[in-house]
């Protein structure tokens, strides 16, 4: 499919879920020895959400500081990593890459993502993968994974936010 976007036309492919959530479920509860283990760096939620998106997506955008890459540890992206710059990547993007949009709960889909902050509201912390929902999606049967505290299956509701939103991927620039 061609989107227009300003004079240019883009080529824009599908995100792929089922692979998306494979790659979740074959790595939630260990470590892809191809990516660094970020656990005693801050967390690794961003890194596997970032290496589950990868998966359905197979397109990284090398765009210095606002892209989303992983070439080793000192190589990357800050949108690979950091949460809130993980969901500034996605809904800006317009060029290469995964893009997304911010969504209401029923809006979701398995292979999207879930942000959570604990403490305060725009200081978002964790960043599961939707794996699983209901019929209608709500937070009551939504399940994820998660790296951080290794996660597979893990009911939403048994997180303790204060705020949450939801980042649906739409597709894919190539």
């Amino acid at each position: 499919m061609y989107i227009m976007n300003s004079p240019i036309k883009k080529y824009v492919t599908e995100y792929n879920r089922k692979k998306a959530v494979e790659y979740a479920h074959r790595w939630a509860l260990g470590r892809n020895p191809k990516f660094y283990d970020f656990s005693d760096l801050g967390g690794d939620c961003t890194n596997f959400t970032s290496q589950v998106i990868y998966t359905g997506s197979g397109i990284m955008n090398y765009t210095p500081d606002t892209g989303w890459y992983y070439i080793n540890l000192n190589n990357r992206a800050p949108a690979w990593t950091g949460v809130d710059f993980l969901y500034s990547f996605l809904t800006k993007n317009t060029t290469k890459g995964p893009f997304a949009e911010e969504v209401d709960v029923k809006d979701v889909q398995p292979g999207d993502i879930v942000q959570l902050s604990f403490e305060k509201a725009n200081d978002f912390n964790h960043s599961p993968v939707i794996i699983n929902t209901g019929t209608i999606p709500d937070e009551s049967n939504i399940q994820i994974a998660a790296h951080s505290i290794d996660r597979d299956y893990y009911p939403l509701t048994n997180y303790d936010w204060e705020y949450i939103r939801f980042i649906h991927i739409k597709g894919v620039y190539k």
